[in-house]
């Protein structure tokens, strides 16, 4: 009975006994016991080295501006060819038309690095071409280079010649001959063009023909009006005592057989004319 008596004064609780450890302690203690587990680690470290808090911000956004951002995509790059169909000719540079007319790059380029320009390439002869073109190709670059001047000719015809810029631009397709060439433009009563014919080619820095060539080609047509046109292909448009005697000349012969003389032009990188110079 002793023992039981002992027993049942260990199981009595005593007064004090909730005083010591009120029921909300204990639930802290089993809530401790519970986190216990979560205490380790990385949560020990934060829990036995608190940092402020905002130096976990601004490390994060640290963090985030270290990360490497995706490399961009790199924008379709459209061959020559594809340029030309989706956007048409004027979304083509001048060397991306010469790829076209050769059909290969290393050539069209090698072309512009031994004649400098494309200014300079639309004076190339044939024979300077068929260096490093085939014949056909050498004949094909050769007439797209020239094709700009050959339709503003043709445009200008459509407008009466009755200045010398009309006339000068009536005849650009002369700026890409190679040797000098005297042209006969033969007009109406409306100063309109009837025809032209080339009636003589010379050499680089000489024509050959005087007014009898001249003038035979407005009687044939009995023609109103002419104007004589010839090149310089230096470019140069500063005219030569020959070119001003041939001038005098075919004014008198024509002066005789009454048919208008209307003006003398010399096309080069511009134009000269006798008749605004007063020569004539």
């Amino acid at each position: 009975m002793i023992g039981s008596s002992h027993h049942l004064r260990l199981k009595r609780p005593t007064p004090n006994a909730s005083r010591r450890c009120p029921p909300f302690k204990i639930l802290d203690r089993c809530a401790l016991l519970l986190l216990r587990p979560l205490s380790v680690g990385r949560f020990a470290s934060l829990r036995f080295r608190p940092k402020n808090m905002a130096h976990h911000i601004f490390q994060l956004e640290t963090d985030l501006q270290n990360i490497p951002e995706a490399a961009p995509k790199a924008s379709r790059s459209f061959s020559v060819s594809e340029k030309l169909e989706r956007y048409g000719s004027s979304a083509l540079s001048g060397v991306e038309h010469l790829r076209l007319l050769v059909g290969k790059d290393s050539i069209a380029d090698a072309l512009l690095r031994h004649f400098g320009s494309l200014k300079a390439l639309s004076r190339a002869s044939f024979k300077e071409l068929r260096q490093f073109l085939p014949k056909h190709k050498a004949e094909a670059v050769m007439a797209a280079l020239s094709i700009s001047n050959v339709v503003d000719a043709e445009h200008a015809l459509s407008s009466p010649l009755s200045n010398a810029e009309a006339i000068y631009r009536a005849n650009l397709d002369m700026k890409g001959f190679h040797q000098e060439v005297v042209r006969v433009v033969l007009l109406d009563a409306q100063n309109r063009c009837v025809t032209k014919v080339d009636i003589s080619k010379g050499t680089v820095n000489e024509s050959l023909a005087g007014p009898r060539e001249i003038l035979r080609p407005a009687i044939i047509h009995s023609a109103y009006a002419f104007v004589l046109v010839h090149n310089h292909p230096s470019g140069n448009t500063n005219h030569s005592e020959a070119d001003l005697q041939l001038t005098k000349r075919v004014a008198a012969a024509a002066q005789i057989l009454q048919i208008n003389f209307l003006d003398h032009v010399i096309v080069g990188r511009g134009f000269f004319s006798f008749q605004e110079a007063g020569l004539l």
